[in-house]
């Protein structure tokens, strides 16, 4: 049997490419990837999936964005997925999220259609934007992310290997602006313990501002 002892951790990162905390989370994560021995494996969810039984309770404008923005490109990256493979998703989400968070791009069809070029993907997967063969897929992946941390969150999810072998989920860490170098380290191994903590449910302090971009 081969020595999997030094093995990188492996950890799984579910994102719906509109939201930019996933966004700010994945690139804090992938600093994280440089300076610990992790490997990150990414996973699609949707926002569109996660409020659909709860429009009547949100703001005009949300139920709006999500009506308008929020199945395009995650029925357009599930898609690239079934038919080219999970791998793809790493680059796909960069090339997706410099455009639409960084770029001020949006997610509108012209930036996903130029994050699939960018990446080498074939604009036939644009096809998929107005409906997909693989909402089933879609709705599985973002069942498997939220079913590890419940209905009452969004993205993103992480979830580590515990201790005991099972797994250590949870929702965030909402940062802004992505740390870098040591400080994305001491974040990580921050948010790693007290998440190992079997009866932590939450901790919050006040947010002053939206995303900072700036930095990425």
């Amino acid at each position: 049997m081969p020595d999997t002892s030094t093995a990188a951790t492996p950890v799984d990162f579910w994102f719906d490419p509109l939201c930019p905390w996933a966004w700010m989370a994945s690139r804090w994560v992938l600093e994280v990837e440089k300076v610990r021995d992790i490997k990150v494996h990414w996973h699609l969810m949707s926002l569109a999936v996660l409020n659909e039984d709860r429009l009547d309770e949100l703001p005009e404008e949300y139920r709006e964005m999500l009506a308008t923005k929020a199945w395009g490109p995650v029925r357009v990256v599930i898609a690239a997925q079934e038919e080219h493979g999970s791998e793809v998703l790493g680059d796909l989400y960069t090339a997706l999220g410099t455009r639409i968070h960084n770029q001020d791009e949006g997610p509108e069809k012209e930036a996903v259609a130029a994050a699939l070029k960018e990446v080498g993907l074939p604009d036939s997967l644009m096809e998929h934007w107005d409906s997909t063969p693989y909402e089933p897929q879609l709705r599985a992946s973002h069942k498997e992310g939220i079913d590890k941390v419940g209905q009452d969150v969004g993205t993103p999810v992480i979830a580590v290997p515990g201790a005991d072998g099972e797994q250590i989920a949870f929702f965030g860490p909402v940062v802004t602006p992505a740390p870098k170098g040591e400080e994305a380290a001491r974040l990580w191994d921050g948010t790693l313990a007290v998440a190992s903590v079997p009866g932590f449910y939450e901790i919050k302090r006040t947010r002053t501002k939206g995303p900072d971009f700036s930095n990425l």
